[in-house]
């Protein structure tokens, strides 16, 4: 079976990560590595208030991490996280080929972030506009 690269959203305990987060990351990575993935590039991404209360925390830290395995072991690695206290919920989603290197320059800071929109796209002024006054 081919390797796929995967974007993991780890949403962990914030208390526990603001008082030991290498310990903490470690363990989203020791399960990785576990199951065999190459862990490609990681970093926290936001801490904040939840929506709603999940395991009674009202805080959380979303942690993402991008990394390559088989796909056959995406099954394990739910497995895995259900034993686990520290992270409260995760999502794992595939790359598209075309967003690979983009995405892990921006997890490791070295893309940048590049619009093809333009303030002036939404504003064209070569349209007429037919307006007729109002009269009261």
């Amino acid at each position: 079976m081919p390797v796929v690269t995967y974007e993991g959203m780890f949403l962990l305990d914030s208390n526990k990560y603001a008082a030991n987060p290498t310990g903490v990351s470690g363990e989203v990575l020791a399960i990785l590595e576990r199951v065999g993935a190459t862990v490609l590039a990681t970093r926290p991404w936001q801490d904040g208030k939840l929506s709603y209360i999940i395991e009674g925390n009202r805080k959380g830290l979303h942690f993402l991490v991008y990394f390559s395995m088989d796909s056959r072991h995406l099954v394990e690695i739910d497995r895995l996280v259900k034993f686990n206290e520290t992270i409260l919920r995760h999502m794992v989603i595939k790359l598209p080929p075309a967003l690979i290197e983009p995405m892990l320059a921006m997890a490791t800071g070295k893309g940048e972030v590049v619009s093809t929109f333009h303030d002036n796209d939404a504003l064209s002024t070569d349209v007429a506009v037919n307006a007729e006054p109002v009269s009261r």
